[in-house]
């Protein structure tokens, strides 16, 4: 019986192995695209942000400017004598209300009573020597010396008189008592009174508004002590120059006080009206605020993408912001979502 040979199904066993490879290699290059070849399925386009938009508008805005201040007196009167002395008495007390005119202090009076006396002698002496001129027994001379000194003595005692009882130059109330009754004057002032009305708020007004502010334009007046009560004033005073140093100028607003509710001293805030003025104005909640810094943003819509914008605010009305620069009359700028938006970010506008 003859043995096969297996060396002669070596070649047999190898164009089965080199076929089997070569159909491996094509199945995978069919499920494998190569690098430039078409995929039919390709990935969906990110979600845009859905956000909520408004128009930035064009309208009138009154423009207003707000100041502090506390009310003052418009006059101030300290009741000095001219000369010093011991004060007899004092008529008045710390928030007693006076009257012009009305006397306040009596300063000690002796000296008075020596002028007044002196002046009596000399009115007898001038009626002596005018009897005697007039029957030649004394010259005219000595009757004019005699008058002079009387002239002169009157207005002494005048003088005198003004710095014994000292009086009131205005209406108003004792606001500062510096001595009691015996007290030898010295340097402060024995009262001080204050007119209660008018009273007057000072205010610096920025420069910018030289031109705009006039003499008896009307302002309001806000009291901390009255938080709902809105008060009237009047520009009565602009300060000729500006201050070179805080580029503003100062303005005198007079306060009609004839129910005296407002007192020297007090809280006020101040504003003025500076008239109408074409501003673009968009909702409060398109503003936002830059994070570490009082940069005030917003962003616009533009061809579906978001866009950073930096704004300049003006004043706030009620819902509304007044924008002074980085807007344009148009422009339509994001109310809702801004937290998930960049500059760049694509949107898409959900408004009702």
């Amino acid at each position: 019986m003859k043995t096969k040979n297996p060396y002669k199904l070596l070649p047999l066993i190898g164009l089965i192995i080199l076929f089997s490879c070569g159909e491996k290699k094509q199945k995978t290059n069919e499920e494998t695209p190569s690098a430039g070849a078409e995929v039919e399925n390709t990935p969906v386009e990110k979600e845009r942000v859905k956000v909520k938009t408004a128009i930035a508008v064009l309208r009138d805005v009154e423009q207003t400017a707000n100041y502090t201040a506390n009310i003052q007196a418009d006059v101030i009167n300290k009741i000095t004598p001219a000369t010093g002395g011991r004060i007899e008495k004092i008529f008045v007390e710390i928030g007693d209300r006076v009257k012009a005119g009305q006397v306040l202090v009596q300063m000690e009076s002796s000296n008075l009573q020596q002028q007044k006396t002196q002046l009596a002698n000399l009115q007898l002496d001038y009626s002596r020597y005018s009897e005697l001129l007039k029957v030649g027994g004394i010259a005219q001379q000595q009757v004019d010396q005699i008058k002079t000194q009387i002239d002169v003595l009157k207005a002494a005692i005048k003088n005198i008189e003004d710095n014994t009882q000292l009086r009131s130059p205005i209406g108003g109330i004792i606001t500062a008592r510096n001595y009691d009754n015996g007290d030898v004057f010295a340097q402060l002032p024995v009262l001080t009174v204050q007119q209660l009305n008018p009273l007057k708020a000072v205010i610096n007004v920025s420069e910018s508004y030289f031109t705009k502010v006039k003499v008896g334009m009307t302002v309001k007046i806000n009291l901390d002590v009255y938080e709902n009560e809105d008060f009237t004033g009047r520009v009565s005073l602009i300060y000729p120059t500006i201050d070179a140093a805080t580029h503003t100028f100062g303005v005198e607003v007079a306060i009609n006080n004839g129910n005296l509710k407002v007192r020297p001293g007090m809280f006020g805030r101040v504003t003025l009206n500076l008239g109408a003025k074409a501003s673009i104005v968009v909702p409060d909640a398109a503003v936002q605020k830059q994070a570490g810094a009082n940069d005030k943003y917003v962003f616009t819509v533009e061809n579906g993408v978001a866009k950073y914008r930096k704004v300049e605010l003006g004043q706030r009305l009620e819902n509304d912001y007044e924008i002074l620069s980085g807007l344009r009359t148009g422009e339509v700028v994001v109310t809702a979502g801004q937290a998930r938006l960049i500059d760049g970010t694509r949107v898409v506008m959900i408004n009702d």
